[in-house]
């Protein structure tokens, strides 16, 4: 997988850390007990949560490249959805803790 564009960049100002970086990107995606295409689905769905539009676009476009259709990339969305919005329900109810 090619170094991602904030790791790539740290490179000219603090060598140290971009090698240290690269080499957890290179651990996070290189294959193990789940495959590529389930980590980057992982990824897509963390993006997706945290508002990153760019990682969303960025691994969005990469799983398409590896032959993932528009409907599996909708159905890892729908999952992330749902699972921040009950978080945020659940979190609210605290208002009614008394």
């Amino acid at each position: 997988m090619e170094i991602l564009p904030f790791i790539a960049a740290i490179k000219e100002r603090d060598g140290k850390f971009h090698a240290l970086m690269e080499g957890l990107q290179e651990l996070v995606f290189s294959e193990s007990e789940l495959d590529i295409k389930t980590k980057l689905m992982i990824a897509l769905a963390v993006d997706a949560a945290e508002g990153a539009a760019g990682g969303v676009e960025a691994v969005s476009n990469t799983l398409r490249e590896m032959g993932v259709s528009d409907e599996e990339i909708s159905e890892v969305l729908r999952i992330t959805y749902f699972s921040k919005a009950n978080s945020t329900l659940a979190t609210s109810m605290s208002a009614f803790k008394k």
